[in-house]
């Protein structure tokens, strides 16, 4: 037996938020209930960092007004990625592909500014902030499924506007307007999944060995 390991329970529980988590676009209007938010930022900010950069930042959106214009932005991103999508166009617009004004919380999700001074884990990958941001990004939502909570990453912005929008510094850069609060009910599987638009590949597609044309 492996001292280390959890509780069957727990481990069950792990597994289980994994398998459930949802990229969630549809929302139930209403708060928060108090404390949860923080929880969710807390288990984000001990997500790991390629030499411990903690490259992320949180903006929380509470004024309506600004919201509003994060909204409209993203729609307008909306618009022209349909443009670039040709014949798949009139099928992307009408996915829901945002809850920013229905949601409880919207948070602007940002890498710092002044990166370049991280060398460790990133003089041959510079990317690895991202990475590292992407691991919060997942423990937030882990937290977030585990107490009944929907939470949707919106990637369709300009990163140069929505830094002006929301006042990050020169340098910084935002990767997620991330749509937080509660729903009706969780998706049985991924929504792009369950609108036809792709379908999960199987771990024999992904997965190798040696090689990359050596499938395991």
């Amino acid at each position: 037996m492996n001292q280390h390991a959890y509780t069957d329970a727990e481990i069950s529980g792990v597994y289980r938020a994994i398998r459930e988590r949802r990229d969630v676009r549809h929302f139930k209007r209403g708060p928060l209930e108090p404390g949860q938010l923080e929880r969710f930022l807390t288990a984000a900010h001990h997500g790991p960092s390629v030499g411990y950069m903690q490259p992320w930042r949180f903006v929380r959106i509470t004024d309506a007004a600004l919201r509003a214009h994060i909204h409209a932005h993203v729609n307008e991103e909306r618009i022209k990625t349909a443009e670039a999508l040709g014949r798949r166009a009139e099928e992307f617009m009408r996915l829901k592909v945002e809850g920013i004004l229905e949601c409880a919380e919207v948070l602007v999700v940002g890498l710092i500014d002044k990166r370049d001074q991280y060398v460790f884990g990133r003089r041959t990958m510079p990317e690895m902030d991202l990475a590292s941001a992407a691991c919060a990004l997942q423990n937030f939502w882990l937290a977030a499924r585990a107490e009944g909570i929907g939470a949707g990453w919106v990637s369709m912005f300009d990163p140069r506007q929505l830094r002006d929008i929301v006042g990050m510094p020169e340098g910084s850069q935002p990767i997620a307007v991330l749509c937080v609060g509660q729903v009706h009910e969780f998706y049985t599987a991924p929504m792009l999944e369950l609108e036809k638009w792709d379908q999960r590949r199987p771990l024999s597609e992904i997965l190798f060995e040696n090689s990359w044309d050596n499938k395991a």
